[in-house]
């Protein structure tokens, strides 16, 4: 390993002396290292680079934050498919699955080439209008379509490699990765998906028909969702984080992308545990 690149959560109140740590340790043992430029702003280093830079340059990437954070790098990566490492700031994450204590210790596995990666199924969608491709994302986790606060129920015409699914009246539709599955869609009632298992879920949103629920498809299939509505206020969202405006009988197409992310992972504890100390399980 000759360049690490590293990303933080920049409002962090720690963020520098932690981010500062790292990047010495790295330059100890000889290693470069590229600062995302406004986390080398802050913390008052000359040089900076452009997060969409960074990937094809290193070999690996550190991210101090959270499960956000490393979502975007994870978009940012794409395909130069870069090996990412989550170190959370805050309580432990899905994804950033070291803590801040367990740092120190990392950063001499990750120095010395001592760890594992587990390989992460990411998705592809596309936004049809007009016989045109208006918007195009590569997600980690889920792409949604999602109603306004004030708007009415809107309908989602969806099929499954051409085949028709279920015309879903409902406030909006996950269409989730096995990573994602633990965000967006279990909190609207989707099972939890082991991540390395290559498969796509689909979730309704407060559908109108209760008998409308969760279905598991092959990774393989491609969904398409046309979405019919009378209002102006439908969006579209990846990860969470960035999104498109929808018009009615816009066309929504969803697939596996040949994309994969390539998380570092904790060997401190297993996605079990995770599961256990993130949802409770087991206590009363």
């Amino acid at each position: 390993m000759k360049k690490v690149g590293i990303y933080a959560k920049k409002s962090h109140p720690e963020v520098e002396q932690i981010a500062m740590f790292a990047a010495q340790r790295f330059a100890a043992a000889g290693i470069e290292v590229l600062l995302e430029d406004g986390l080398a702003e802050q913390i008052g280093q000359l040089a900076g680079y452009a997060g969409d830079e960074i990937p094809a340059l290193v070999d690996l990437i550190l991210v101090l934050g959270g499960d956000g954070t490393l979502i975007s790098v994870a978009r940012q990566v794409g395909s130069k498919q870069v090996p990412i490492v989550g170190v959370n700031l805050g309580q432990l994450g899905f994804l950033t699955e070291i803590t801040r204590e367990e740092m120190p210790d990392m950063l001499d596995k990750l120095i010395a080439g001592d760890y594992k990666i587990s390989e992460r199924m990411m998705i592809d969608a596309l936004i049809h209008r007009d016989g045109k491709v208006v918007g195009e994302y590569t997600v980690l986790n889920d792409a949604v379509i999602n109603k306004g606060a004030l708007a009415r129920i809107i309908d989602l015409e969806t099929y499954v490699d051409g085949r028709h699914l279920s015309t879903y009246k409902a406030d909006g539709l996950i269409v989730s990765t096995p990573t994602g599955s633990t965000g967006y869609s279990l909190a609207a009632g989707g099972p939890i998906i082991y991540p390395e298992i290559n498969s796509l879920l689909i979730t309704p949103i407060c559908p109108h028909m209760l008998t409308n629920r969760p279905i598991i498809i092959w990774s393989r299939s491609i969904i398409e969702i046309e979405v019919k509505f009378q209002d102006d206020v439908v969006f579209f969202t990846a990860d969470g984080q960035v999104g498109h405006k929808l018009l009615s009988g816009d066309r929504v197409e969803v697939r596996r992308s040949e994309t994969r992310a390539r998380l570092v992972i904790s060997p401190y504890r297993e996605y079990f545990q995770i599961l256990r100390t993130k949802l409770s399980w087991g206590e009363r």
